[in-house]
């Protein structure tokens, strides 16, 4: 019996080492079609009446479901970021109707300068449906998003809990009118 449990632990643990190199040996981001999976976040700011508190962690893509979502990472802050984040704030306000949900995911080093740019993005664009967040893999992002570390902005939108689109920008090029093109497109 002993033995049958160290072999199947054995099997496992290197199953596990297996996917670990998969993952980094594929440093390709999502792409259209894939699966979104969990994450977890802590809210800081923005969308005040969501029925989440500022400081509480939770999983923002599974309390969204199968919703149409956009899901942004940013490395650094930037005028083009504010001007998405406040146009994503209106798309959520008048796509209520089709339950459109999005959330802002600030990603780096330290934990304490990720807390203070997220409350700044979040009161330079007065987001009222868009929470700002900073994931708990804080450093890159979910592991399981693949994010290009190149890359300032990240936006995956889904739907479905599937990728419709995935785009990166450095911060001074976003292009927050494509985000929303391609955000009415995956709504239809």
């Amino acid at each position: 019996m002993v033995r049958v449990m160290l072999c199947a632990a054995v099997i496992a643990a290197a199953c596990f080492a297996n996917n670990l190199q998969a993952d980094e040996k594929n440093g390709e981001c999502l792409a259209e079609g894939d699966p979104i999976g969990a994450f977890y976040v802590t809210k800081v700011a923005g969308a005040e009446d969501d029925g989440v508190e500022a400081g509480q962690e939770l999983c923002y893509r599974c309390r969204y479901g199968g919703r149409p979502m956009v899901m942004v990472f940013a490395r650094k802050n930037s005028e083009k970021l504010n001007q998405l984040v406040g146009k994503l704030d209106k798309a959520v306000a008048s796509h209520s109707d089709n339950q459109l949900k999005s959330f802002v995911t600030l990603v780096g080093a330290d934990t304490e300068t990720l807390k203070k740019e997220a409350s700044k993005l979040a009161s330079s664009t007065s987001v009222k449906g868009v929470p700002v967040v900073i994931a708990k893999d804080n450093e890159n992002g979910p592991r399981n998003y693949k994010l290009d570390s190149k890359a300032d902005v990240t936006v995956v939108i889904a739907n479905n809990s599937q990728v419709v689109s995935n785009q990166t920008y450095t911060a001074d090029d976003v292009d927050a009118d494509a985000v929303i093109a391609a955000v009415e497109k995956a709504i239809k």
